[in-house]
């Protein structure tokens, strides 16, 4: 293949818009591109609704938190109806008598952008949005409802029917603002949840899953007036944390730190031999530490490398590959990890600073099994070295270094004990400043309007996803199906073995594949939200620590994004690169490996605990030196290659993946059998060296 590059003439593919097509493979379906009066109103709205969290920060409202989430989702969920279109295929002549306005040329496809503008269903659902969510703080009695704030918790457990019926239509709203945002499959799961909930008490009573029974009425209290509900914690996150850090994203990416980041990953690297690969790799990581974006990363990065990587010879399929890894990493990265992550510091009651530590270590030998990876096909595939127009590392950081400050400063302040929404927000206005030393970037007052704009219109999906998993929250507390769940996934593995330690060894396989599948269907939010609610308790009772649950649960919903057959990072990175859909994913998958099996690593072992920073200095760093030897193993099983010596046959691959399985099991007796293991993978190479002689190297675009 790297032949057949060298023979043909190049030329690049058309410039991608890197926004655009980013909406089509994020969790998010694409929204509209609205213009005029509505374009308008969509921005003062989000601008107030951007106001709204920053001043929350700083003098909260005084009836408590919930108040405020009242007013936040009373925002947010209207614009979702005027944001995103219905995408349901009626028949021409409704939808003309639907439409205030539409274009005359055909319905946009599901993976283009609608630019036309909202119909009057989706005004009429707007208004009955804003009426759903102010309802409980309606000052004014009637019908034995309303009655204002105060009131309407007093009933909480004695709802009348006025309150049910606007529970009612919050709940099919939120699954509607879920359908329109991130498809079908969401709302029908939390169907499934209300169904289990109201007819769970028609089970025999002799299933484990059985419970009492609720009722309609119940369910909604449960939904609309507890803590647990559409205003429990992944809503309190998307309300405080998330939204604040969609801004700041927003505020770094109007001010050139995207580019900045992208064009020092090249002038770092713009001399070896694999400078697009690893140029590729780096700007994954660094746009990471600001997207927490998978999807949107992989566009990013792709737009920028992607005709780097094809004139080094790399196939379609294997950079997109690595791209589609680099940009996941984003969601593993500090200091902006993916949304769950904050949830993690909510459900556990820490700081998000002790999370941002939890992640160090994984995020690392996430990124070195990638880079290992890069190494190794460069060399087996015989990749030429790319001429990457870049100045000088030195210079670029001098000149444009400051974008790194707010990024300090997040950590730093995190550091100083401050929260994370202050943190944040000083942040951003360290951005803001900093924006006026580049001409071209500056944030003026328009461009900072819009920046807030976006910021907010980036959350209004994870806000409405959010919310649903109030459903799932509420109905697993109120009928106790959490330790249910977790007391089969434990019955199922006593029932191979009762040694405690292959237990705990089989259940974390079995909750590994169960969170993988969940993901392949839902948000990485609402997967977390599900698998920490139903596997977590599981774990737990087996002694897992709650920090080692917790981020157990957090990358395996995370690894969804590049697992097959959805796999939306892969998906987005072929989009870019035009390579064939499946080779693509199985290249991500071979390059984030270690992803997939470093959370089992801190699960079944204690010592394990030491790659979440946990534990003294010398454990920690026995874990993270044993398991980076794993990962590089691994990397030399998967690729075939062994940097510095030569190509691994099957054998040597064979016994390579053995040696990095077990070298993962952080226990004397099994890291002294994998060592043993990866010293015989490393004389099977030599020796295959040796015996194939000076011509013996594996010709240039061989597959791996």
């Amino acid at each position: 293949m790297a032949e057949a590059e060298a023979t043909a003439p190049r030329t690049d593919p058309a410039p991608i818009d890197p926004t655009e097509l980013a909406g089509r493979f994020e969790d998010e379906k694409p929204g509209r591109m609205l213009t005029g009066p509505v374009a308008l109103a969509l921005t003062a709205a989000t601008l107030a609704i951007g106001l709204l969290a920053l001043w929350q920060v700083f003098r909260p409202l005084a009836q408590g938190s919930k108040y405020y989430l009242i007013f936040f989702l009373a925002g947010v969920l209207p614009l979702v109806f005027l944001a995103y279109p219905a995408d349901l295929r009626l028949p021409r002549r409704l939808r003309a008598v639907l439409a205030v306005r539409r274009p005359s040329a055909s319905a946009p496809d599901a993976t283009s952008t609608d630019r036309s503008g909202p119909s009057r269903v989706d005004w009429v659902l707007a208004a009955a949005a804003l009426a759903g969510c102010l309802y409980p703080v309606l000052p004014v009695a009637l019908a034995g409802g309303g009655g204002g704030y105060d009131a309407f918790l007093d009933r909480q457990g004695l709802l009348v029917g006025l309150d049910v019926a606007m529970g009612t239509v919050l709940l099919l709203l939120l699954l509607e603002g879920c359908r329109r945002t991130t498809g079908w499959i969401l709302p029908a799961v939390c169907l499934v949840f209300l169904g289990y909930g109201y007819y769970g008490g028609l089970l025999p009573q002799t299933w484990a899953v059985a419970h009492a029974g609720l009722d309609f009425g119940q369910l909604v209290d449960a939904f609309y007036n507890s803590d647990s509900g559409f205003y429990g914690t992944p809503l309190d996150v998307a309300a405080t944390y998330i939204v604040l850090f969609t801004i700041y994203g927003a505020v770094l990416d109007l001010s050139g730190a995207g580019r900045f980041f992208v064009h020092l990953s090249a002038a770092a690297f713009r001399r070896s031999r694999t400078a697009a690969g690893r140029t590729a790799v780096a700007s994954g990581f660094l746009l990471g530490t600001v997207s927490g974006s998978g999807a949107a990363t992989t566009v990013s990065i792709g737009a920028v490398t992607w005709p780097i990587l094809r004139r080094s010879g790399y196939p379609a399929e294997r950079a997109g590959g690595m791209l589609a890894a680099a940009g996941v990493g984003a969601i593993l990265s500090p200091p902006t990890l993916g949304a769950a992550a904050f949830i993690i510091a909510e459900y556990l009651g820490v700081s998000y600073l002790q999370v941002l530590g939890w992640a160090m270590v994984p995020t690392i030998l996430y990124y070195l099994g990638i880079v290992l990876s890069v190494e190794i096909d460069a060399r087996r595939s015989g990749v030429r070295p790319a001429t990457l127009a870049a100045g000088s590392a030195w210079r670029l950081l001098a000149r444009s270094g400051y974008h790194f400050a707010s990024l300090f400063a997040i950590v730093g302040l995190l550091a100083a004990g401050l929260s994370a929404t202050r943190a944040v927000v000083l942040a951003t206005l360290l951005a803001v400043a900093l924006s006026f030393l580049d001409r071209a970037h500056r944030l003026t007052p328009a461009r900072l309007v819009a920046a807030l704009s976006t910021g907010v219109r980036g959350v209004l999906a994870v806000t409405v996803v959010c919310a649903a998993a109030g459903v799932i929250t509420a109905t697993t507390t109120k009928t106790g199906l959490g330790p249910q769940a977790a007391a089969l996934l434990v019955g199922a593995a006593s029932a191979i073995s009762s040694e405690p330690a292959v237990v705990l060894a089989l259940t974390a396989l079995l909750a590994a594949v169960a969170l993988s599948l969940l993901g392949l269907a839902v948000p990485v939010t609402a997967s977390f939200v599900i698998g920490w609610v139903i596997i977590g308790p599981a774990l737990l009772d087996l002694g897992v620590s709650a920090p080692a649950a917790a981020m157990f649960v957090f990358y395996f919903a995370v690894l969804s994004e590049v697992s097959p057959p959805t796999a939306l990072a892969a998906v987005a990175a072929a989009a870019v690169t035009g390579g064939r859909l499946v080779p693509t994913m199985w290249h991500t998958l071979r390059y984030a490996l270690p992803a997939y099996l470093i959370p089992l690593a801190f699960v079944v072992t204690p010592t394990g605990l030491g790659l979440l920073g946990i534990g003294g200095p010398r454990q920690i760093l026995v874990a993270t030196v044993v398991t980076a030897l794993g990962v590089a193993v691994l990397a030399v099983a998967a690729g075939g290659w062994l940097p510095g010596v030569g190509p691994a046959g099957v054998p040597e691959r064979v016994v390579g993946a053995a040696a990095g399985l077990t070298l993962l099991w952080l226990q004397p007796v099994p890291v002294a059998i994998g060592a043993v293991l990866a010293g015989v993978m490393t004389v099977g190479v030599f020796v295959r060296r040796g015996s194939a002689g000076p011509s013996g190297g594996t010709r240039a675009g061989s597959p791996a």
